[in-house]
């Protein structure tokens, strides 16, 4: 039996923890704390424990079609500082990253996401696929475009060994969540035979959402540059909302063989983002996990969120 089931009074669902990795570290979001354990310069391991802001739990992110915004937001501004904090513990370096910094960089990384994931794969099928095609299989021939770049992009950082390596964490971090929700020893021997792959991963979540914009987008027809650019940008808290709806469903019927079937893409594109941890990054990833039940634990008890945690790639 699950772990996040046991003594869960009838109608009451579980919390679920997750996470992601982050620069020699794991951040893993507990229900009121943010746990970030970072392998030093030193080579011991630091955690950062602080309190998740009201704005990431408050009613918004318990209201359908809204929450997916607020966890995609959630993902980037925590997950950005989480980078910036391990990266600094990573080198020796402990200075505190001033909030205008993050912000700073949380904007820019959006703008060039949605420029190079959502922008051009439009100006590109404009050129190369319009003229050629119905505005229907304009728009889905974009998407799938769209969908091809993301792979590629997942494949160049790949080859990057920093970038593996902290693949390498992410896959620490399904370990230790996978290895939480069936109950097991909290161990690093444990927990390594468990899968790198999980359900509520934000590649499994980034790859629903294109696929979903490719069924929005097809509506949107072929109107005027300016405005099908526009409809790119404007329809995107749309797309995420629908897409973090489907990410929930999926994840509560995951032992179903049709659900199963449904998440094999995002499973397998999971093997670009993951690799299999060592033992150093295991308990790196325990680290945090721990550290997040903890905190948890020291707060005053209270129904668990209705929401999953947000799993991202890096």
């Amino acid at each position: 039996m699950e772990r996040d089931r046991r003594n869960m009074p009838r109608g009451v669902r579980p919390f679920r923890y997750g996470g992601q990795a982050v620069y020699e570290g794991v951040l893993i979001r507990g229900q009121k704390t943010l746990a970030t354990a970072v392998r030093a310069s030193t080579g011991a391991i630091a955690v950062d424990s602080r309190p998740i802001s009201n704005l990431y739990n408050g009613k918004a992110r318990h209201t359908p079609f809204v929450r997916g915004i607020i966890v995609l937001l959630e993902t980037v501004v925590l997950g950005t500082r989480a980078l910036m904090y391990s990266t600094n513990m990573a080198m020796g370096d402990e200075e505190e990253i001033p909030s205008g910094v993050v912000w700073g960089t949380v904007v820019l990384g959006l703008a060039l996401g949605v420029g190079l994931f959502f922008v051009a794969p439009l100006l590109i099928a404009k050129f190369l696929i319009f003229p050629y095609t119905s505005p229907f299989m304009g728009n889905v021939y974009e998407g799938l475009l769209r969908i091809a770049m993301f792979i590629a992009y997942i494949r160049l950082t790949r080859m990057m060994p920093d970038v593996r390596r902290i693949y390498a964490y992410h896959g620490a971090e399904h370990k230790v969540i996978n290895a939480y929700e069936h109950g097991v020893e909290l161990q690093v021997n444990e927990i390594k035979a468990f899968s790198t792959a999980h359900t509520r991963c934000g590649t499994s979540f980034l790859l629903i959402v294109m696929v979903v914009a490719i069924l929005v987008y097809s509506l949107a027809g072929r109107p005027a540059l300016w405005m099908t650019v526009l409809s790119r940008i404007v329809l995107l808290p749309v797309i995420v909302g629908i897409g973090y709806e489907l990410v929930r469903v999926a994840a509560d019927h995951a032992r179903s063989k049709a659900v199963r079937v449904l998440l094999a893409p995002g499973l397998a594109l999971q093997s670009l983002t993951t690799a299999e941890p060592g033992d150093d990054q295991l308990e790196v990833a325990l680290t945090a996990l721990k550290s997040a039940l903890t905190a948890d634990s020291s707060q005053p008890a209270e129904p668990a969120p209705l929401t999953p945690a947000p799993q991202t790639p890096q």
